[in-house]
């Protein structure tokens, strides 16, 4: 298992020939703090393209919408908690069956209600994106968020990606602020 550290690029497919589904799995936990309502992250993907796009509305992966119409990228559950070990949230990508137009899946954690909740990444801690090979359960590699998001809202953690015939995984990192609205709007979406 390699782990990451933010910025870093690396292989997927090419160091490990065959591979074609991987979960990317994601995990955190909150903080105590009194602020009295439930802390609830999501994980969201976008199917982007050449231009970082989303390729359309479906292309927008979350707890509404937990699958493109491809098939190819398919939402887990939603944890509203994150208690309990292991990853709170994943996606499963079929990597073949993304369609040709897709360049990228950006994989981003978002704090659901963050405002209306006064909440934000600073009261989240051991958040975390892995790569699991779908198939065998091997853990391919990990990246800890480990930097200080304190006043931000989201993150996208993580980047799968089309380099010539192979898939990469870049760890991105990035904090955001403005919610899901905000977000979508970035890739191309006006989100409701």
């Amino acid at each position: 298992m390699i782990s990451l550290a933010k910025g870093q690029k690396i292989d997927l497919t090419k160091t490990n020939p065959g591979l074609t589904r991987i979960l990317v799995g994601l995990g955190w936990d909150t903080n105590k703090y009194d602020g009295g309502n439930e802390f609830d992250l999501d994980v969201v993907a976008f199917l982007l393209n050449k231009d970082g796009k989303a390729v359309g509305e479906s292309a927008f992966i979350f707890y509404n919408n937990k699958q493109d119409t491809s098939g190819a990228v398919l939402l887990s559950g939603d944890n509203r908690t994150g208690e309990g070990e292991g990853d709170d949230e994943s996606l499963k990508i079929t990597l073949p069956a993304v369609p040709a137009e897709v360049e990228r899946i950006a994989v981003c954690i978002n704090i659901h209600e963050a405002q209306a909740r006064a909440q934000n990444f600073g009261q989240v801690s051991n958040a975390y994106v892995r790569v699991v090979n779908d198939e065998t359960g091997e853990e391919l590699m990990r990246y800890d968020l480990s930097e200080d998001y304190s006043i931000e809202t989201g993150i996208v953690a993580a980047e799968v990606y089309r380099h010539s015939s192979e898939w990469k995984f870049n760890a991105v990192g990035s904090g955001f602020q403005g919610g899901l609205s905000a977000l979508a709007g970035n890739y191309g979406l006006s989100a409701g």
